[in-house]
């Protein structure tokens, strides 16, 4: 029997012996369990019940009952990630799903997300898992580490039940733009034997050939070649501490120029060499990938190359394409689904935030005020790790902007950017409190937003029935 003050807010799931129930109360939301159990804390009443925070040990502990909430690895087909930087939208990512055939990863976030929000990635997978069981999303989901730099937050996050692990060795990423490639060839240990294995060779990729020239291979071994050996420290080291298996992408994506195809087959002979199985890889790929808006570039050249990224990963694999800084880059999606078939993954985070505060604009003026001096007090900080070209002074005029209008400031480009990469700011800030409180109490409303947002990412992607 829920405790006087409590209502349900989720139907009752039977877990073995007990029953679990999401409540809200005056404090906010907890798991309700009919009998105490083993593994989890809380606080117990006299009815025999426990009432239970969403904590990582907690949401551990419901895995442990429900094997669906425990994060899973990839099926094949394709696959999306849904980053949530509030902690509150996978019930919305959940819903957009209804109708498609695309597996979900719940649980996405970098570790420098979680450095601007104050997270960790336990925080992250348990919001995944309650906000999973909220949903009644029994289909299965992934968890992914995102933008790993470091081996030891991999196997941090391995420990904590992660099942994809996207590297970024982009600190290991030569720019050979301004490099003297002939100097740094001399450092490379390898350099004599990839001219021995490589030079002189053709390699079949998607019905054509494939051949380094000595200029292309030097370039490509000095831009990549310590970026590989990082990754498949990182791929070993996981290897020994998940001997089941995991997911694993290379993220080569946030480079000064685009991957190239003779780069991209480079990475994955030799990463073919040491042994590390792909699940994905992002490439970096012609145009503009910016943050929080739609494809700035030539389709034709956008097309051209992945054609070529998904040859070399079926030949190579097969393994996905995956697509980086993917939110809103609705001009894409039907390229990627006809070029890539099922072999692609799709990256999304801030489009979840920002339709959050398209809700607190909707629902509380005032506050989302509040947001946008903030984000534009700190917009010239915040946006030094952003691919961004937003200019605050093109946005209208924040005084000037009556109440009813100020839902559709989110949609103008440059507030959108502004919005998107101060995320960290106002979440760290007095501000938080009073945004999570408005997006809970209006959470119905934002979780219909977020299935119409991301639904129409679905669609476009040819996974998902638009009608």
């Amino acid at each position: 029997m829920i405790p006087p003050g409590y209502t349900a807010c989720g139907p009752p799931v039977v877990a073995g012996e007990a029953t679990v129930t999401l409540v809200r109360g005056a404090e906010g939301k907890f798991l309700w369990i009919s009998r105490p159990l083993a593994g989890f804390e809380g606080k117990g009443f006299p009815t025999g019940g426990m009432l239970c925070p969403f904590s990582f040990a907690n949401a551990r502990a419901l895995g442990a009952l429900l094997a669906w909430l425990l994060p899973r690895r990839l099926p094949a087909g394709p696959s999306f990630g849904f980053g949530d930087r509030l902690g509150l939208a996978t019930p919305g990512h959940a819903r957009a799903l209804n109708g498609s055939r695309v597996f979900p990863i719940f649980a996405q976030q970098s570790v420098r997300e979680n450095a601007r929000t104050g997270r960790t990635f336990a925080d992250v997978l348990a919001s995944a898992v309650f906000g999973a069981l909220a949903a009644g999303h029994e289909e299965g989901f992934g968890a992914d580490a995102d933008h790993l730099k470091g081996v030891d937050d991999a196997l941090h996050a391995a420990d904590l039940g992660y099942t994809f692990f996207t590297c970024d060795p982009s600190d290991h990423v030569v720019p050979v733009e301004n490099t003297d490639v002939q100097a740094r060839l001399r450092g490379l240990p390898y350099w004599k034997t990839w001219r021995k294995e490589y030079l002189g060779r053709a390699f079949s990729v998607g019905g054509r050939k494939l051949r380094f020239t000595e200029d292309g291979l030097a370039r490509a071994a000095v831009k990549y070649g310590e970026a590989v050996a990082f990754a498949a420290q990182m791929y070993r080291a996981l290897r020994t501490r998940l001997p089941h298996g995991f997911d694993f992408e290379l993220s080569v994506d946030e480079t000064e120029t685009p991957t190239t195809p003779i780069e991209h087959l480079f990475i994955a002979l030799e990463l073919r060499q040491h042994d590390v199985v792909l699940a994905s890889l992002a490439p970096c790929f012609p145009g503009e990938m910016e943050k929080a808006v739609d494809y700035r570039g030539d389709l034709e050249a956008f097309r051209d190359a992945l054609r070529a990224h998904v040859a070399i990963a079926q030949a190579m694999g097969p393994y996905r394409i995956s697509l980086h800084s993917g939110s809103d880059k609705f001009r894409l999606y039907p390229i990627l689904a006809e070029e890539a078939g099922d072999l692609w993954h799709v990256k999304t985070a801030g489009t979840s935030y920002l339709v959050a505060l398209e809700i607190v604009a909707r629902f509380a003026p005032a506050l989302f005020r509040d947001i946008v001096r903030l984000a534009l007090s700190r917009f010239a900080t915040d946006r030094a790790s952003y691919h961004v070209s937003a200019d605050p002074r093109r946005m209208p005029d924040l005084e000037r902007v009556p109440d009813r209008e100020l839902p559709a400031l989110p949609a103008d480009c440059d507030a959108r950017q502004v919005l998107h990469v101060t995320f960290g700011s106002v979440l760290r800030s007095e501000l938080a409190a009073d945004l999570r409180a408005a997006l809970l109490e209006h959470e119905e409303e934002y979780h219909q937003a977020l299935a119409a947002h991301l639904g129409r990412h679905l669609a476009l992607l040819g996974v998902k029935d638009d009608g």
